[in-house]
């Protein structure tokens, strides 16, 4: 048998020490993979501060995880023990369910500088849970200032309104912010409050005449609503002679050169009360890479960035100040006014289930059929659930910005 060569030799220990570096003495890369609702020009802004923060930190890799069906495909991963290191959490019920889980971890990352409420909904005793890395202001009537006129709040004059309640499988909640905001601005804080929380009643007082109110002030833009996409309906070249729109920038279908005061601009749709929702991200693992994104994602240089993207993102960290877009910028300084009191969305403080009657209740209601029978069912609805959803709404769901 021969023996191997020399060249033969050198080149074998050549290659195995090679291989030896790489399996044992390489640079390894922590990989953080985070979920994500966003997708066109909201990921596009999203994914610009991913990219700022790998520069900054080469040794690790962001790895986004986009589904529109983020709190189903959130709760499967949860409950098959595959959680993602970081995850969005949409809306305030997600928060408080996820911590009564006990499946949030804590986070070492300051919030101070973000404004009430955004602030207090991802802490917990003082401990940081959730931070609010987007926000969005609901209570917003836009028009066309080249063909309108300011339409005062609730009283749109001779002008249309602009509706679709067609949104997948959450149809419906474009009127149940409507419906929200009027309950907002009508009854005030404390009825609010007690509404979204379990502890009013629908059939009657100031619900059920927030409902007739949103009937009458919508009129004719309810015909066929429910099958037309709600950011199709907001487009006024292509909603049937309306007007007038209802809700947060970021859902209207405008582009950046649009939104400004010669052309869409806004009004808020109340004086004293506004309506609010935010993305916060919370942590799921130990992965101690997913700690330094969150704690990027909540500074604000990458506030900063994020604002100035495409996609309207608004910031509640009150040191983000300098927005590309003046309207844009308006409207995060309203979030920071101790002019208006906040409240987040009535139905994503609500039990997923009510919610999900509220929605159905809205397409129902907006087919035709009586609200009386509708309130009074959504009232049953509430009862069955006993305290579950008296137990489920955080605090505080409404505050004032504190002064600065």
């Amino acid at each position: 048998m021969r023996r191997p060569t020399a060249p033969f030799l050198r080149c074998a220990l050549i290659l195995g020490l090679l291989l030896a570096s790489v399996s044992c003495g390489g640079p390894e890369r922590s990989k953080v993979t985070i979920m994500v609702p966003w997708s066109g020009t909201e990921f596009r802004a999203f994914y610009a501060v991913v990219k700022d923060f790998e520069r900054g930190h080469p040794g690790i890799d962001v790895e986004p995880q986009v589904t529109r069906a983020l709190t189903q495909q959130l709760d499967a991963a949860v409950g098959a023990d595959a959680k993602p290191d970081l995850a969005v959490l949409p809306s305030v019920g997600a928060i408080t369910k996820y911590r009564g889980e006990d499946a949030l971890l804590k986070l070492d990352v300051d919030t101070g500088a973000y404004v009430q409420p955004f602030r207090a909904l991802g802490m917990d005793g003082g401990d940081v849970y959730a931070v609010p890395v987007k926000a969005d202001l609901k209570s917003l009537i836009w028009y066309d200032a080249r063909t309108t006129e300011p339409p005062s709040p609730g009283r749109p004059g001779r002008y249309r309104w602009c509706l679709g309640l067609e949104s997948g499988p959450t149809s419906g909640w474009p009127g149940a912010d409507w419906i929200a905001d009027l309950v907002l601005s009508d009854a005030g804080v404390d009825t609010y409050t007690d509404w979204a929380s379990g502890n009013a009643e629908w059939a009657e007082g100031p619900v059920k005449e927030a409902w007739t109110a949103w009937g009458k002030l919508v009129g004719a833009g309810l015909k066929g609503a429910t099958s037309r996409a709600f950011r199709q309906a907001a487009n006024s070249k292509d909603a049937h002679g309306c007007s007038l729109s209802h809700g947060s920038l970021s859902a209207m279908p405008f582009s950046s050169a649009q939104v400004s005061d010669d052309q869409y601009t806004y009004v808020p749709s109340s004086r004293d009360a506004l309506e609010v929702s935010a993305d916060f991200v919370g942590k799921f693992t130990r992965n101690e890479g997913a700690d330094a994104f969150i704690t990027y994602l909540a500074s604000t240089e990458a506030q900063r960035t994020w604002v100035n993207q495409p996609g309207f993102a608004v910031s509640a960290n009150r040191k983000v100040t300098e927005y590309d877009n003046a309207i844009q910028g308006r409207i995060a300084r309203i979030l920071r006014s101790p002019d208006f009191a906040l409240c987040f969305s009535a139905a994503d403080a609500m039990d997923p289930d009510v919610s999900a009657a509220f929605y159905r209740a809205v397409l129902d209601y907006a087919n035709g059929k009586d609200p009386g029978p509708l309130l009074t069912a959504l009232d049953k609805v509430q009862q069955q659930l006993g305290d579950s959803s008296r137990e489920s709404a955080p605090a505080p769901l409404c505050s004032t910005p504190e002064p600065r």
